[in-house]
């Protein structure tokens, strides 16, 4: 069975271009290195909670969205090796492909696929 990272963060508004060509770059980075596919998606329709919500969890700032992304593996192995590479590849590293979010608070994690239909 896969394989997921997921990802959440705020990004500004005025960001949206930057972060989708930041994304664009980095799914090619993560394809080379053995994703299967990878997903960004940009919040539409992402009501603020009362206990908990994604705007709550990533602390969503004034003119701020929230940005939902996945990066599917084909295993936890490939996951585990691939991710070593694309941390380290250059084309991934702040200098070259500076984060248009603050980093601090993305939240991220990786899941095990236990049903895919």
């Amino acid at each position: 069975m896969n394989y997921v990272d997921g990802f959440v963060v705020g990004v500004k508004e005025e960001n949206r271009e930057t972060y989708r060509r930041h994304a664009q770059i980095a799914a090619g980075v993560f394809k080379e290195y053995g994703a299967l596919n990878v997903v960004e998606c940009w919040g539409d329709d992402v009501p603020e909670g009362k206990l908990t919500s994604f705007p709550m969890a990533v602390k969503l700032e004034p003119g701020e969205v929230v940005v939902f992304s996945w990066v599917v593996w084909p295993s936890r192995a490939a996951r585990d090796e691939g991710m070593k590479k694309v941390m380290a590849d250059p084309r991934t590293q702040p200098d070259a492909l500076p984060m248009p979010f603050d980093g601090k608070r993305l939240i991220y994690g990786g899941f095990e696929v236990i049903v895919d239909v």
